[in-house]
């Protein structure tokens, strides 16, 4: 009785842990260093980054909500390389006092991608 729960169980351990694709021609494996994301539009990307996130809570293209409208950011800030590197790290890292008494929580998008949401704000002067 022993000897055939031994040999049940190691056969029940070895069929678990066999590659699930083997033998299974038609499984997609992902590539362990994919290639980076091609961006052929900085500003469609913007967009979109921000459509996807919670920015359109507080902000809104020309109307002030919580926070100021892009167009009104636009306004104040010129689109140079440096302003948008801090506008990128005031995405980033939050910010306050610049709009009013609400502050701007921090957010965790990379920086290449609050540099694509910066680049968007500040086109759409």
């Amino acid at each position: 009785m022993k000897r055939t729960f031994i040999v049940m169980l190691s056969f029940i351990i070895f069929s678990c842990s066999k590659n699930e694709n083997s033998g299974n021609k038609n499984v997609i494996v992902e590539e362990e260093n994919p290639k980076p994301k091609v961006v052929t539009d900085p500003i469609a990307e913007g967009k979109s980054l921000i459509e996807g996130s919670d920015c359109l809570g507080c902000h809104k293209l020309d109307e002030r909500l919580i926070g100021p409208s892009y167009k009104e950011v636009a306004e104040k800030y010129e689109n140079t390389p440096e302003n948008v590197e801090m506008l990128a790290d005031k995405i980033i890292k939050g910010s306050s006092g610049v709009w009013g008494d609400v502050p701007m929580p921090a957010h965790g998008f990379s920086k290449e991608n609050a540099k694509f949401m910066a680049q968007y704000i500040l086109s759409s002067k």
